[in-house]
């Protein structure tokens, strides 16, 4: 595999450090790291390429604290300057180079193949190949993130990149912590998903295995029999402790299509229909349920604001029935909901 190098002068240059500040700064334009950053913006950014052409750039200290939904979790988070603007310094010019190293087959974090690519991935291979989606092995790695190691993160990275300067600044994000990479993290979920690519690799040129989805450490294979996925289980519980120091979930599951449903990226996949997962229909009926008792009029671009993520999920699965349970259910500005049922 090809190596690259001369990689560091176009991370730190003024021009892709003001690229990274407008991309960044998208969304978060009131956010108080915005506006403190702002209040000398061109001085902060020449500083901040001064200290990256020097060598002399270190990671700020963490603000850490832990989320509980959808489960307990703990967010480590950096300001916005300078860290998070360095942070996409760099994917503004490693993005490409990564992105190139996945196989078609990861999903998470990735332009232009999100919830929604993988989803459309999986409904195309149950559609198209019903006898070979018959059985499907479900799985995902215990702590993933904070198990990621070091010494092979470092390892991996340096299979493709060789610029020493680039190498040295992206080791000491990941030595930040001690131990995992922190979610929180821009540049996180890109590790992640370059820890796992060789992985990728190997089950589709190693094992051979055609129906294969990975989101982030979730992972779904297809097969016709049972027995293809119980003989290649034992392999990829061996590759991910052995090669990555990764441990599997107990949880583990083989089961028939149909029977049970593929419960994976907020959807239930059968070969028939999908429907979304029990908990995003939950809250989507509670939202609804909440703004029709309420006593006062909701106008239409709050209402909207309120449930379109609900209803965006309801546009990608065969949710024909309980849009329609809902519409009848509401009687103002119905016509968002048959927009969204169409």
């Amino acid at each position: 595999m090809k190596r690259i190098g001369n990689l560091y002068d176009k991370i730190c240059s003024i021009e892709n450090l003001n690229a990274a500040d407008a991309i960044a700064r998208k969304g978060k334009v009131r956010t108080y790291g915005v506006r403190k950053h702002d209040k000398n913006r061109e001085q902060n950014i020449r500083a901040l390429h001064e200290s990256l052409v020097n060598g002399t750039f270190k990671t700020s200290p963490y603000h850490i604290f832990k989320i509980f939904e959808p489960k307990e979790r703990i967010i480590y988070q950096l300001p916005y300057f300078p860290d998070r603007i360095v942070h996409h310094a760099i994917m503004n010019v490693l993005e490409p180079i990564w992105v190139s190293m996945f196989t078609a087959d990861t999903y998470s974090c990735i332009k232009n193949r999100g919830i929604h690519g993988c989803a459309k991935a999986v409904r195309r291979a149950l559609h198209n190949d019903p006898d070979g989606t018959r059985y499907c092995l479900k799985l995902d790695i215990r702590k993933f993130y904070p198990s990621i190691d070091h010494d092979i993160m470092k390892q991996v990275i340096r299979r493709k990149l060789k610029d020493k300067r680039v190498l040295a600044l992206l080791d000491e994000i990941i030595d930040s912590v001690d131990a995992g990479i922190p979610i929180g993290n821009y540049l996180s979920q890109y590790l992640a998903n370059v820890y796992l690519t060789y992985f990728d690799h190997w089950l589709k040129e190693e094992l051979h295995i055609k129906h294969y989805f990975r989101y982030a450490d979730d992972i779904v294979i297809l097969a016709s029999t049972k027995e293809e996925l119980h003989t290649w289980f034992p392999a990829i519980r061996d590759y991910l402790s052995g090669n990555l120091k990764l441990t599997v979930k107990d949880n583990w599951q083989i089961f028939p299509v149909d029977t049970r449903g593929i419960d994976f990226v907020g959807y239930v996949f059968r070969h028939r229909y999908t429907l979304l997962r029990k908990s995003i229909k939950k809250n989507l009926c509670r939202r609804v349920a909440k703004i029709r008792h309420m006593d006062v009029y909701i106008p239409r671009k709050k209402w909207k604001r309120w449930v379109s993520s609900w209803w965006g999920w309801c546009k990608y699965c065969n949710a024909k029935h309980l849009l329609s349970k809902l519409y009848n259910s509401i009687n103002y500005d119905t016509h968002i909901i048959k927009e969204c049922a169409l």
